[in-house]
């Protein structure tokens, strides 16, 4: 009887332990400041609890996303005009990387190292697959064997615009 005690006390304390180690997010937290500082008015946000349990998990999926692309950023596509794993392919990529940075300066490559020994080059930022095929169409002229693939891209910068 003392066994069988024990363990669900035990059970119930791993249980309790795992449930308040997940991060929880308030909606009213991701707007940012501080009512006394600022002084610049309230804001009172009534809506379900169940909300604020979607958010959260809606940020956790990201988070764990974007961190294992390497970095923080969102879905789009970028137009790949290298792969290989040959012997000489950390070169070869080099040599395709500087082709394509003199043919097109304007648009920005990325090389990419992958196991088991792939070196990649991908180029552009694209948010949609349209705003892709516009270049793919003049990059495939130059690059033959070029495709796109849906990517995590880099935020575009809004100072440009």
């Amino acid at each position: 009887m003392i066994k069988h005690s024990f363990s669900l006390f035990l059970i119930f304390i791993l249980s309790v332990r795992i449930v308040s180690s997940q991060a929880f997010i308030n909606t009213a937290d991701l707007f940012g400041g501080s009512g006394e500082e600022n002084h610049a008015g309230r804001l009172k946000i009534i809506q379900d609890p169940s909300i604020d349990t979607l958010i959260s998990r809606y940020i956790m999926a990201n988070e764990a996303t974007y961190h294992d692309q390497g970095g923080f950023g969102m879905k789009g596509f970028r137009i790949q005009i290298y792969s290989s794993s040959n012997r000489n392919a950390r070169d070869e990529s080099n040599k395709a990387r500087a082709a394509f940075m003199n043919r097109f300066p304007d648009i920005v490559s990325y090389q990419l190292y992958a196991d088991p020994g792939y070196f990649k080059i991908r180029v552009g930022d694209f948010r949609t697959k349209t705003e892709a095929m516009k270049v793919f169409v003049q990059v495939s002229r130059e690059f033959p064997d070029a495709y796109l693939v849906p990517d995590i891209i880099n935020f575009p910068d809004v100072n440009n615009k």
